[in-house]
C-alpha cells in the first residue's frame, strides 16, 4: 500500500448481520445482495461470509457480477435481479445463474438461449418478476399468468416469483401495503390458473426489518447485511454491526491567515488563523465533494474534525488543532475512540443516502479484510 487510504472490511459483521437478519425473517431465508461488487465491500468476500453466515444464496444485478462469483468458486444459487441481454444469456445459462423475467420479450429470449425442449442447456431457474408499483421492471400483473404458462409450455417451469417495494423504509406510507395487497392477488390468480412456483420473494431490507408480511419464504437483504440501516429510524435498533470503516493519514499541515478561503472556489474562509490538516483522499475516491460544504467531519485522534471547503479529486482539508501531527490517522467512516461517522452522516450532509455513499468507494481504494 503505498498511499496511506484505505478501507476495512469485517467479515465477520457480515456473517453475524446475516446470522441476525435469519433469525430476524426466519423460517423465511436470507437472499445476501451482492451487486455493485458488495456494495463496494468486495462481492466475492462478502459472498462467502454471508454463505458462512447462513444465507441461502446470493443476488446481483449483473449477469458479469453473477459470472464473477463464478470464476472465484462460489457455487450457490446467484440470481439476477434484471431481464438479462439476449447476448450475455449463454453464458449465464452456462453459469447455472437464477434468471429473472420480467416481460414476455425477456421469456422468449431465454427459451430461444435455452434450446426450448431440445435442452441446449440445462433449464436455468426462472423468477418471474411482476410489478406491483415500482415502475422499474416487472410485468403487469395482468400478464404474470400468460408469461408463466408460456415458460412451463416452454419445459422450464417457474422456480420463483417475486416483486420490489418502492417504499418499505417508509414507515409513514400506505404504498408497502397496497404493493402488498396486488402482490397477493397476482399469486392467487396464478394458483388459480394451476400454475406451480417454488419461492415466493418481496422483500427488501427494510421490508424484511419492519414488514413482517413481506417476508414469505425468502428476503433480499442488501444494505443491512453491510451494517447500515436502510433508513433512520429503521434498522436502528436491530443490532446490526457497520462493516467497513475508512481510512487515511494527516499528509501536510499549514496555518491559514485569517480571511483566506481553503479549497477550490474557497467555500470556507478562515474566520482567524487557522490550522488546516491536508488528508490523501477525494472525491474520485468516494468522498462526497460537498461533504465540508454541508457540515461533514471526519475523525483524527478520537475527535470530530470538520471538513473544510470543497472535497477536490486527491485530497480534501480538515481543520485541526495543534495536538494533530503529521502521519496520524483519520477515518472518514468508522469509529475512533468513543466518536464515529456513519454513512448516513455522510449522506445527511449532501442530501443523499447511505447506498450512494459505500458504492461510490472507488476501486482505486484497497481493501484489507483484518
Amino acid at each position: 500500500m503505498l498511499r496511506p487510504t484505505w478501507a476495512e472490511v469485517d467479515l465477520g459483521a457480515i456473517r453475524a448481520n446475516v446470522a441476525l437478519l435469519a433469525r430476524l425473517v426466519a423460517p423465511a431465508r436470507v437472499t445476501a445482495v451482492v451487486k455493485a461488487d458488495g456494495y463496494g465491500h468486495g462481492a466475492s468476500s462478502v459472498a462467502r461470509a454471508a454463505l458462512d453466515g447462513g444465507a441461502h444464496g446470493l443476488a446481483v444485478a449483473l449477469v458479469e457480477e453473477g459470472l464473477a462469483l463464478r470464476d472465484a468458486g462460489i457455487v450457490a444459487p446467484v440470481l439476477v435481479l434484471s431481464d438479462s441481454p439476449p447476448d450475455a444469456l449463454d453464458a449465464a445459462l452456462d453459469a447455472r445463474l437464477d434468471l429473472t423475467v420480467a416481460s414476455s420479450g425477456a421469456l422468449e429470449a431465454v427459451v430461444a438461449a435455452a434450446g426450448g425442449t431440445h435442452g441446449v442447456h440445462a433449464p436455468p431457474r426462472l423468477h418471474l418478476k411482476v410489478d406491483t408499483g415500482m415502475h422499474r421492471i416487472g410485468c403487469e400483473p395482468g400478464e404474470l399468468v400468460p408469461i408463466a404458462r408460456r415458460a412451463v409450455a416452454a419445459s422450464l417451469g417457474v422456480h420463483a416469483v417475486w416483486s420490489h417495494l418502492a417504499c418499505a423504509d417508509d414507515l409513514a406510507s400506505p404504498a408497502t401495503d397496497q404493493q402488498l395487497g396486488r402482490f397477493t392477488d397476482a399469486l392467487d390468480e396464478l394458483r388459480a390458473a394451476g400454475v406451480a412456483w417454488t419461492t415466493t420473494h418481496l422483500a427488501n431490507s427494510a421490508a424484511a426489518i419492519a414488514h413482517p408480511r413481506t417476508r414469505f419464504d425468502e428476503v433480499r437483504c442488501g444494505i443491512a447485511i453491510y451494517g447500515v440501516p436502510p433508513a433512520p429510524g429503521v434498522g436502528d435498533d436491530a443490532g446490526l454491526h457497520p462493516v467497513l470503516s475508512l481510512h487515511s493519514r494527516v499528509s501536510a499541515l499549514r496555518t491559514v491567515p485569517a480571511g483566506d478561503g481553503v479549497s477550490y472556489g474557497a467555500r470556507w474562509v478562515a474566520p482567524r488563523p487557522t490550522t488546516i490538516a491536508t488528508v490523501p483522499i477525494g472525491y474520485a475516491d468516494g468522498v462526497p465533494r460537498l461533504l465540508g460544504v454541508g457540515g461533514g467531519a471526519v475523525l483524527v485522534r478520537g475527535r470530530p474534525r470538520p471538513v473544510r471547503g470543497a472535497v477536490t479529486m486527491d485530497q480534501l482539508m480538515i481543520e485541526v488543532d495543534d495536538d494533530v501531527a503529521i502521519g496520524d490517522e483519520v477515518v472518514l467512516l468508522g469509529r475512533q475512540g468513543d466518536a464515529s461517522v456513519t454513512a448516513w452522516d455522510w449522506a445527511a450532509a449532501v442530501g443523499a443516502i447511505a447506498y450512494d455513499m459505500l458504492t461510490g468507494i472507488g476501486a482505486r481504494v484497497p481493501r484489507r479484510y483484518p
